[in-house]
C-alpha cells in the first residue's frame, strides 16, 4: 500500500470517528454528549458552522486565487474526502455568515478540508454519515456520467449544482454550490475516481475563481418542496447511480427523488416559503427570460445588485425599471433595476467580480437588494448571460435554476460593502 493511500485511510478513519459514524443506520447512537451535539441531538444532518456548532443556515464566499491565494496562514490539508491537492491557481480563503452571526467573518482554515470550517464540517457530516442523498451538477465531466449528456449537461438542463441529504423521517439539509464537478459523490461508500474534496478534484479546477456555498436546514415538508423545485428546474442527476443518489425515507420523498433527472416542460416559476423563513424560487428551463430580472420581478420589483459569471459573449446589460425586455412573461410582473457588480474588496484587498479566464474572476452567484430599507440576500444558480430581446433561448435564458432568498439586514449590508462597484 502506498503512503498516500495509507494516509487517506487514516484521515477517513479520523473523520468517521469525529462524527461518530458506524455501520448502523442513520439513527446511530452517539458516543458522547459532544458528538450528540454535533448532529444537533438527532439523526438528521444539519448545517454546521464548525464541527460542534449546528445552525439553521450558513453562507460562504470563497475568494479567488489572485486576491487571496492558497489558504492564507492556514496549512493546506491533504484531501480528506479523496483526490490530489491542486498545485496551481489555488484559492481557499473565505468569509462566512450564519443565521446566529450574520456579519461576515474571515475564516481561519482551508475551506472544505477540515471539521473547523462550515463547508468541511457540513460536507464531512454527510459524506461520512449514513444518510439518503441527491447530488446534482451540470458539470460532472463524466464522473459520474449523466444519461443524455457529454462532458457537461447543456440546455435545457438546469445550470445548477448542489446536494440534499436527509434521514429516515425526511429531515435534512440543502447544500447549494457553484463549483463545477464538486461534489461528485454523496457518500464515502461510493468513492469518486476524480476525487471528492474541494481543491482536490482532478477533472476541473474549481478553486481558481471566487465561488459561493449555501447550506440550509430542511424539514420533511421543506425537502419535498426543494425536490419539486429541482424537478421544475431540470437539474442534472441520475436516480439510478448510487454515487450521486441514495433514495430512501418517506414514500413521498422517494417518489419525488425517483422523478428527478428528467427535462421538465414547465414554464411556471415556483416560489415557496420554507420553514426557516428562507424563500425559494425555481426557474424552469422553458421559461425563456433573463434570470435575475425574473428574480427581481418575483420579489415584487425589488432592485438588485448581482455578482456572477458575467462574461462575453452574451452579457445581459444592467437594466432599470423602465428598460424594455422583449424576452419576458407578463405573468411575472415587472422587474426593478438589476445591476451587475464588477469588482469587490475585503479588508482593503480588491478582487474582480466578473467572469473571465484569469485568476481574478468570479463564479459565485450572489445578489442583494438595493432599495432603501430592504434586506434581501439572494444565493442563485444562474448567471447574467443571455438576452433581453432577440434570441430568447440564449444561454441562461434557456436554462433552469434555483434561488434562495434570505432576509437579513447585517448580511445585506456586509455584502454591499464587499461588492463595491458599481
Amino acid at each position: 500500500m502506498n503512503i498516500r493511500r495509507f494516509s487517506w485511510l487514516i484521515l477517513m478513519s479520523l473523520w468517521m470517528a469525529l462524527w461518530g459514524c458506524t455501520s448502523q443506520p442513520v439513527s446511530h447512537v452517539q458516543s458522547s454528549s459532544t458528538l450528540a451535539r454535533r448532529v444537533h441531538a438527532s439523526s438528521s444532518p444539519s448545517p454546521l458552522s464548525s464541527a460542534d456548532h449546528p445552525v439553521n443556515w450558513w453562507f460562504v464566499f470563497k475568494f479567488n486565487a489572485k486576491a487571496f491565494p492558497l489558504c492564507g496562514a492556514a496549512q493546506q490539508e491533504t484531501c480528506p474526502f479523496g483526490g490530489t491537492p491542486s498545485t496551481r491557481d489555488v484559492g481557499q480563503q473565505f468569509v462566512f455568515a450564519t443565521d446566529d452571526e450574520s456579519s461576515l467573518t474571515k475564516g481561519a482554515t482551508c475551506l472544505g478540508q477540515s471539521a473547523d470550517d462550515p463547508l468541511g464540517a457540513t460536507f464531512g457530516q454527510i459524506y461520512t454519515g449514513k444518510y439518503y442523498y441527491v447530488v446534482w451538477n451540470d458539470q460532472f465531466y463524466n464522473d459520474p456520467q449523466i444519461p443524455g449528456c457529454n462532458q457537461e449537461c447543456s440546455a435545457p438542463w438546469a445550470h445548477s449544482k448542489g446536494m440534499v441529504a436527509w434521514d429516515d423521517d425526511g429531515n435534512g439539509i440543502l447544500l447549494q454550490v457553484t463549483t463545477p464537478s464538486w461534489p461528485g459523490s454523496g457518500s464515502a461508500a461510493q468513492p469518486r475516481a476524480a476525487g471528492n474534496t474541494l481543491g482536490c478534484v482532478s477533472n476541473d479546477n474549481n478553486i481558481k475563481f471566487s465561488q459561493h456555498f449555501f447550506a440550509l436546514r430542511l424539514t420533511h415538508d421543506d425537502l419535498a418542496k426543494v425536490l419539486k423545485a429541482l424537478g421544475n428546474a431540470s437539474v442534472a442527476t441520475n436516480p439510478t447511480d448510487a454515487q450521486i443518489v441514495s433514495n430512501g425515507g418517506p414514500t413521498d420523498i422517494q417518489s419525488l427523488v425517483a422523478a428527478l433527472g428528467k427535462k421538465s416542460t414547465s414554464t411556471t416559476v415556483s416560489n415557496d416559503m420554507l420553514s426557516s423563513g428562507v424563500e425559494m424560487i425555481s426557474k424552469p428551463s422553458a421559461l425563456h427570460v433573463p434570470p435575475w430580472q425574473m428574480v427581481s420581478a418575483v420579489l415584487g420589483g425589488t432592485s438588485l445588485k448581482v455578482a456572477n459569471w458575467w462574461a462575453n459573449p452574451g452579457q445581459i446589460p444592467d437594466t432599470t425599471a423602465s428598460t424594455p425586455i422583449g424576452c419576458w412573461d407578463a405573468s411575472l410582473g415587472k422587474p426593478g433595476a438589476v445591476v451587475n457588480a464588477t469588482s469587490g474588496q475585503w479588508d482593503g484587498v480588491p478582487f474582480g467580480l466578473e467572469g473571465g479566464a484569469s485568476d481574478d474572476h468570479n463564479h459565485a452567484k450572489v445578489g442583494i437588494s438595493t432599495d432603501s430599507g430592504s434586506d434581501e440576500v439572494i444565493f442563485g444558480d444562474m448567471n447574467q448571460d443571455g438576452a433581453l430581446s432577440g434570441n430568447c433561448k440564449a444561454s441562461q435564458n434557456g436554462r433552469g435554476g434555483l434561488f434562495f432568498v434570505v432576509h437579513d439586514q447585517a448580511l445585506n449590508q456586509g455584502l454591499s460593502a464587499m461588492m463595491t462597484s458599481p
